[in-house]
This record gives C-alpha cells, structure tokens and sequence, in this order.
C-alpha cells in the first residue's frame, strides 16, 4: 500500500507515493517537527542515483544534503572501506594510524599548506569550533572575538549557531555569549550596502569586515570566519570579495577561517573554493567535510597554517574527539581524494558547471521567474525566484518556502528527480559524476515545471 503525502523541513520539500518508514516511530530527524516527518526509506544508489523500497529512482540534483560529491556507492570508496575494515577499523588518536598520516600529508600538499598540520573532527560543525578554539589559541585570546556574517552556516552544535548568522539558528544562542559578532553579507542581487555592481558589493561588504574588526580593536579579534563561496544561502560572492577579505585580515594580524564544508572537493571547479583567486588568497585555517569521503562516511578536518602550527607547537591543545582520525574514515577520505584525481573531476566540475551556468541563464531568458542566476565556478548554482523582475519583489518573504515552489519541487519528485530549495531558491549542486544526459533531463524537467508555475 502506498500513501500520497508531503514532507516539508527546513531545506527540502518532497511530494510522493511511498510507504512510510519505520524510522517515524523512533528517529529524531535534523531540521523537521517530528510529528511530520514522513520519507521514503531509501536502499540504494548509483552514481547520481538514489532507490528507495519500493524500488523508485531519483536523480539526485543536490548531491544530497551537498555532500555526496562523488556520488553513490562510489566503488573505489566501497572498495577502501571494506579493506580498511578488514585491517583495522580504530585506534585512538593517541596512537598513529598509517591512514591518518597519509591522508593528512595529502590535504597539506593539495592545500600548499607547507609546514601545517591537520587536526580530524566527525564532521563541519565539530571542524568549525575547533577552528576558532585553534585560532584562539595561537593569538593568544582565549575569548577573542570572531567575525562572521549574516546568512551563513557554520553549524548546529551550540558554538556552531552562535557562529552561524543563519535563521534557523538565530534564538537558539546569544552569539555574543560566544563571543561572535555578525557583517551583512555580500549579497550582490540585493546588496544591504545599495552598491551598483556586484564588484562593488564584494568590495563594500569586505569593508564591513575591517570595520567590525577596528570595531572590536584588532587586538582583541581573534579570527574571521566565511564561507569563500557556496552555501545554502544561495549568496555566492562578487570576485572581489574573498581577495579583499584576505588582504585587511593579514593587514591586521587576524586569522582568516575559510568554511570549505561544503565548497570544498571540487564544488566549486578547484579543489578548495579559495584558490580561485590564486596563491596569496590562501586563509590561516581552512575547515572541511561532505566531500572529504564524499559522505561515504563521516569525516571532518581542520586544515592549520605554518604560522597557526607554530603557535601551538609547544601548548596543550585542549581538545579531543574520541574518534577524530578514525582510521576507517581516513582510509575513505584517501580512496575519495584519488578517484576526485583519477576521474578528473575537479575540471569536469568545472566545465560541466559552466555549461550548467549557461542552461541556467538560457532558462532565466524564457522565464521572467527567475530573478537571478548564481554559481557558475563548478557545479553549484542558484537560482532565485521572483514574483516581479523588474522589482525584484521576492515570492515568499526569506525563509518562508512559496507554495508555488513547494508544487515544482512536489512534482518533480514525482517525475523523479529530487530538487534540493531554500526560501526562494532553487539549490543545484548535483554529483560531480552525474551524466550529461541526466542534468539534460533535470533541466528539461525544470523548464517545464517553470513554466507550469508562471501559468495563470
């Protein structure tokens, strides 16, 4: 028996025939009023592909929660975590671990993070706190003040809201007890400094930072922490934002975080989303996770500087997670790494997300909808809808979901392809390894369903 419902959480709303999971008697799930949560229960995947009980198949256009960079059931990864398992599956961090070790190697030389050190969390949130807990550390301000920014997302363990300027954590902390203060974004579509071009926006909300920063006295700031690039904001920053935010940071002697959680792993068509802006835009310390293992299994790292490193060479680091570097999940960030260089898929994100990009603005040019098109750096796009382009005029006021957005995304589950949205966003960040023929069919579905909701 199947039963036709809707599920509607913080970031995605589904629309199906499925049986109901077991799970809604038992499971507390991130993000939804539990009373209802109602899923299929999924059994499997391929590539881009997800199969749930009732053997159905969905074309997964978000990469999940953008995570599952690689895909599902990537072979190799399947294939390290299975030898790995049968050589050792833990150790504490307290003893060496040969993955680890090599794994760790591996980011430093990929990060050009010579002399730096990696220290290996669960996930991002945990990679997050440990990040400011560091930079804390080596400036010596055990309570220093943190910069971060409106409409970012950098977790949902306590320190994680506080540090996040998002609204589904807002409330939920006094950032301020964190010692966390929040700039206004560089939100170039609807700039909150009235710039005239999105040069300009990038260069102003950079501004904001170093006023924040004189604010507070750059002595007393310990670190500022962004996102160089996607999130499920939907903002993507001007070019000129992260290489200014770079130079009046390490004018004023403060660490610079990058939030590479999820624009990490080619997301963004490089490795790391800073180093498209080259060699001098590198950070002080870099936070990761999702494309790590490609969500195979849980892994986070905070990346350290040579300069970070030092500092706390000859200090106890006061911290711990008892399964930080666990082998297993070392082994897969490894097997992830080597298929992201074998298959070339870091450029494939690349050019693949440049041709995403151009569909994207071909539908923006057929449907007045679509107010704006972000992305275009890999493949990670946003769309942004609107009930009056010429004004701008937003669907649903931020973060409410329009109903209308609710439909489109309700009926392309249906037809099998699952959409990942946020207030009026449509979030495209599909498996760097998705055929081209299946982000055809995505698209082609998504013209149809644009024109189905700009029907009166």
């Amino acid at each position: 028996m199947g039963s036709q419902y809707e599920l509607m959480c913080a970031d995605r709303t589904f629309s199906l025939e499925c049986r109901l999971s077991d799970e809604r008697a038992s499971v507390l799930h991130s993000w939804c009023v539990q009373s209802e949560w109602q899923a299929p229960t999924i059994t499997g995947g391929r590539g881009a592909r997800l199969f749930d009980s009732d053997g159905r198949s969905y074309l997964d256009m978000s990469s999940l929660a953008e995570c599952s960079n690689l895909g599902h059931q990537h072979p190799r990864l399947v294939e390290a975590i299975r030898e790995q398992a049968s050589r050792l599956c833990f150790v504490t961090s307290a003893w060496g671990a040969q993955p680890r070790a090599e794994l760790a190697e591996a980011l430093l030389e990929l990060s050009g993070f010579a002399g730096g050190r990696v220290f290996f969390t669960l996930g991002g949130a945990d990679a997050n706190e440990n990040a400011v807990k560091f930079a804390r550390q080596a400036r010596g301000l055990p309570r220093g003040q943190v910069i971060a920014r409106d409409r970012s997302y950098h977790g949902a363990s306590y320190a994680g809201m506080a540090l996040s300027g998002d609204t589904r954590t807002q409330g939920q902390v006094d950032a301020q007890s964190f010692q966390v203060s929040h700039v206004a974004p560089p939100y170039a579509y609807r700039c909150p400094f009235g710039s005239a071009s999105d040069a300009e926006c990038g260069e102003r909300a950079a501004a904001a930072v170093a006023a924040a920063i004189d604010r507070h006295g750059a002595d007393t700031v310990a670190a500022v922490l962004m996102e160089p690039n996607a999130g499920t904001n939907g903002i993507v920053a001007p070019d000129t934002y992260w290489p200014a935010l770079r130079a009046l940071t390490r004018e004023r002697g403060v660490w610079l975080i990058a939030d590479e959680v999820m624009s990490g792993f080619g997301r963004c068509g490089e490795w790391f989303a800073w180093q498209r802006h080259g060699e001098s835009a590198r950070p002080d310390l870099m936070t990761l996770a999702k494309g790590l293992t490609g969500a195979h299994v849980p892994l986070g790292a905070v990346v350290v500087s040579a300069a970070v490193s030092a500092r706390l060479e000859h200090e106890m680091l006061y911290t711990g997670l008892t399964y930080c570097g666990h082998p297993l999940a070392c082994a897969t960030g490894l097997a992830a790494l080597a298929a992201y260089r074998d298959e070339g898929l870091i450029e494939r994100s690349r050019q693949l997300g440049a041709y995403l990009f151009a569909c994207l603005k071909a539908l923006q040019a057929r449907h007045p909808v679509i107010g704006d098109v972000r992305g275009g750096h890999g493949l990670f796009a946003v769309l942004e809808l609107v009930a009056d382009r010429e004004r701008r005029s937003a669907l649903a006021p931020w973060p409410q979901t329009p109903p209308a957005l609710r439909r489109l995304v309700g009926k392309a589950l249906d037809a099998g392809v699952s959409l990942a949205t946020r207030g009026n966003l449509i979030i495209l960040a599909p498996p760097l390894v998705i055929e081209e023929k299946e982000l055809d069919d995505a698209l082609a579905l998504l013209d149809r369903l644009l024109g189905e909701l700009e029907a009166p």
